[in-house]
């Protein structure tokens, strides 16, 4: 019931905003998002803006086209994939990003290299939509309460989950082409 009434309030505020119609009908995509979540409407709103920040800080820091960073938060951990193109670059990032306010912790996955060609890209892409669509179908799988990220081959798992759904999600991830490596960073529940 509780989660309802943010959404609510969360979808009253955006109409507020006025004139957009792509607001408006994002915060109502929005709103069915926050209400099959395991994480509060306050730090489904908090991921969203320190993924914003990050993004923008980030941007700011390495505005040079020899880095190429993402920055995905689930319960206010913030998870840096991509390629920066050096070791100072990738101690920077972590540090941008702590800086950001809510941050719990930062798990810096960022790889010292070249960035990406688009073929890896839309590699990654397409094993990120297959680990979801699995994870879908399978019934001992929260799917829509897992974020799955892909960089390079490897799998990123994040969410707030009970061991068992982590055990089958990782398995899914594990078994899926195009995988190389599962990274679990799930917060148990139970």
């Amino acid at each position: 019931m509780k989660k309802l009434i943010h959404v609510a309030l969360t979808g009253a505020v955006l109409l507020q905003l006025g004139g957009c119609a792509a607001v408006v009908v994002g915060g109502a995509a929005g709103g069915t998002a926050v209400a099959l979540d395991r994480r509060t409407a306050g730090v489904y709103l908090s991921d969203q803006e320190i993924e914003l920040r990050a993004m923008n800080r980030l941007s700011e820091a390495f505005p040079q086209k020899t880095s190429s960073v993402s920055a995905t938060s689930y319960n206010r951990q913030v998870l840096l994939t991509g390629q920066v193109p050096d070791e100072a670059s990738r101690s920077k990032a972590a540090e941008v990003v702590k800086n950001i306010p809510d941050v719990r912790t930062v798990f810096n996955e960022l790889t010292v290299g070249n960035v990406n060609s688009l073929a890896t890209d839309a590699s990654d892409l397409t094993v990120t939509s297959q680990v979801k669509t699995r994870m879908l179908r399978s019934e001992e799988v929260p799917a829509s309460k897992i974020k799955v990220v892909t960089e390079s081959g490897v799998v990123y798992l994040m969410g707030l989950v009970t061991k068992a759904e982590a055990e089958s999600a990782t398995n899914i991830a594990r078994t899926t082409a195009g995988v190389g490596k599962v990274v679990t960073l799930f917060e148990y529940i139970d």
